[in-house]
């Protein structure tokens, strides 16, 4: 227990999102936006002259943040940086994967929810229960 993160108290976290440029608007809209001191904001619009690095590097950008809580991801941009998700491991900023409005949601490529399942049969299997 002793080893858990722990969000910073004395400033708010923020929610960041890598999306298509609809789903990022309807978060700001909600009030998901941030921009701090240095213009930089807390949020990337993928459309279709937004290249695999840029999103790689905004991915990189958001886990290492230490105001950030949650990254939002749509599923089909964390398809194409699929080993960048799949492979970060850290508790905070939590990463979720969510649908948008042109791809569906696939729960064969949700990175969490094939953990959760792996953790679940893992302990069915070592306590003796299947």
């Amino acid at each position: 227990m002793a080893n858990r993160a722990q969000i910073p108290t004395s400033n708010s976290a923020l929610i960041a999102m890598i999306a298509d440029e609809d789903t990022v608007t309807g978060f700001l809209l909600a009030g998901v936006g941030n921009v701090d001191l240095r213009r930089k904001t807390n949020y990337l619009i993928v459309d279709s002259k937004t290249t695999v690095k840029q999103i790689e590097d905004a991915f990189k950008e958001f886990t290492t943040k230490e105001d950030i809580a949650i990254v939002l991801i749509s599923q089909y941009v964390a398809n194409m940086i699929r080993f960048l998700v799949d492979s970060y491991n850290k508790p905070i900023p939590a990463i979720l994967e969510i649908p948008s409005k042109d791809h569906p949601y696939d729960p064969a490529h949700d990175s969490v929810l094939s953990r959760v399942k792996y953790l679940f049969s893992a302990e069915s299997v070592a306590s003796g229960r299947r």
